[in-house]
């Protein structure tokens, strides 16, 4: 494969109240990409046990293309509880395998071929994923149609200053919800303003391209620079919202990849995401009006 576009940090499944669910941002970044028919492929690491394995076969049962490493220590798992309004709350295991994602001669070639790549805050709580993290996107195409992608996600205190001053020095593409946006300025020193004009501070202090902002129920914003585009959320039935943010990367940078405009690419996010929180889970199968759209 080449222009392929990574998914790249934690792959683990979310134990709901209904039962375990395959999840992990990255994972289902690369699997909805996948569904737009874009080479995809998931980056991460399990533990050889019995949910590691079926973290694999259930990859492979999917046509999705990864880079799995087998690691010695345990396949990762969150606790998800759902609250009265679908909002997950998270418990998520440490020290386990997608904090240890190798670095191989084989993922720097994966590199060498990846026109776009998603990775997050999460996966970089531990110094040897980040470290996978950081050597992968140094050894990705320097050029200016290639896209990295730093979605913001915030979890349990598992980031810093550090991590997010250096990942979004590292993008050019910043995606980010209301929330994390008000920790996030709050942690860079400018609390007192309103969320858009954070979002044209980020912009010019990082050199972005594009900042997407989501804000639930109340709409979602793409910065680029000099405009923006904004998009009501659709109101539907939510059964959860896990996974729905990162449906809504998926289907914009496909998009993007597929040379639509930014408001297109957009307008296609905020449908994706709406339709997936109609659904349990991160990965259900998209309707062909949207992966054809």
């Amino acid at each position: 494969m080449k222009d392929i576009v990574v998914g790249m940090g934690e792959a683990l499944w979310d134990v709901l109240p209904e039962g375990k669910k395959i999840g992990g941002a990255p994972a289902n970044f690369a699997y909805h990409v996948s569904q737009f028919g874009l080479p995809s492929c998931v980056v991460s690491a399990v533990g050889d046990d019995a949910l590691g394995h079926e973290i694999i076969e259930n990859f492979t049962s999917k046509g999705l293309n990864h880079h799995i490493a087998t690691v010695p220590y345990p396949t990762g798992t969150v606790q998800v509880e759902i609250d009265q309004a679908g909002i997950p709350q998270y418990d998520i295991k440490e020290n386990v395998a997608w904090d240890n994602i190798p670095y191989t001669a084989h993922l720097e070639q994966i590199a060498e071929r990846t026109k776009a790549v998603c990775f997050g805050s999460l996966a970089q709580r531990n110094i040897v994923s980040r470290n996978t993290i950081n050597r992968f996107l140094d050894a990705m195409p320097q050029t200016d149609d290639t896209l990295v992608v730093f979605d913001v996600n915030l979890r349990q205190g598992f980031y810093n200053k550090e991590i997010l001053c250096d990942s979004m020095e590292r993008c050019n593409i910043l995606k980010i919800n209301d929330e994390e946006l008000v920790t996030v300025s709050r942690m860079f020193g400018y609390p007192g303003i309103d969320l858009q004009d954070k979002c044209w501070i980020l912009l010019g202090k990082y050199n972005l391209k594009m900042l997407i902002l989501t804000c639930g129920i109340n709409g979602s914003y793409v910065f680029t620079p000099g405009s923006v585009s904004f998009q009501p959320t659709p109101k539907v039935e939510v059964a959860d919202t896990v996974g729905a943010g990162d449906s809504f990367t998926a289907a914009f940078i496909a998009s993007i990849l597929k040379g639509k405009t930014v408001a297109e690419a957009h307008n296609l996010a905020v449908q994706t995401s709406a339709y997936v929180c109609t659904k349990k889970g991160a990965m259900p199968i998209l309707p062909e009006e949207l992966t054809n759209a």
